[in-house]
């Protein structure tokens, strides 16, 4: 498996404009799994992670009083502010780029998965994601703390994917589609009535 996240970012950018380019506004203003942002909102974030660099959020993390919850509020303000065509229309065009925010590449690879499956499961779109992308996704959330939580939540658990040969982790079993497993990891309650075993009551809890 390539080690490059960007030939998957590039081509998940791509499919999700596509798949957006004939909303009408009450669609654009569907809520969505992430409490804060409907679906102009989960597409502006997207759009400013694609055009953030080290630099730039360390001046903008500053400017937001090291308050990271606030920097992501005052970034999707912006690029959400000229209304959703010109959202997407900026989407379209950084859709190639390989700039990003600090942090391991795979957190990139993540945020464009989970918040295009938010996207489309708020419109009641479907779409084949590549299943060792959303695996690699797994494994990581599984190993990783900071900001999403994985780590701790799917701890003493085994996730198992259904759709491809892929599991992490020990103790008691949660089984699935992948992409719904890559959902319940990153704390969507939703994807859990997808899953199935012993230690999905235990993920519901946490």
């Amino acid at each position: 498996m390539s080690t490059d996240i960007w030939p998957t970012v590039h081509a998940e950018r791509k499919a999700l404009a596509d798949d957006l380019a004939d909303l009408t506004g009450e669609q654009w203003a569907t809520p969505t799994a992430c409490p804060e942002w409907n679906v102009h909102g989960v597409l502006a974030h997207l759009l400013s992670a694609a055009k953030m660099t080290p630099p730039k959020f360390f001046g903008k993390f500053v400017a937001a009083g090291f308050d990271f919850d606030r920097y992501v509020g005052k970034e999707v303000e912006r690029e959400s502010a000229g209304g959703p065509a010109a959202t997407l229309t900026a989407f379209r065009a950084a859709a190639d780029r390989t700039s990003a925010p600090p942090g391991p590449k795979d957190t990139w690879l993540g945020e464009v998965l989970v918040h295009s499956e938010d996207i489309r499961r708020a419109l009641g779109i479907s779409h084949a994601y590549p299943l060792d992308q959303v695996a690699r996704t797994i494994a990581f959330y599984a190993g990783s703390q900071p900001v999403i939580g994985g780590r701790d939540r799917v701890a003493g658990l085994t996730l198992e994917a259904t759709d491809t040969d892929f599991a992490v982790g020990s103790g008691p079993r949660v089984e699935g589609p992948a992409v719904a497993l890559m959902l319940a990891a990153t704390g969507r309650k939703g994807a859990l009535d997808e899953l199935a075993g012993p230690g999905v009551e235990i993920l519901r809890r946490r």
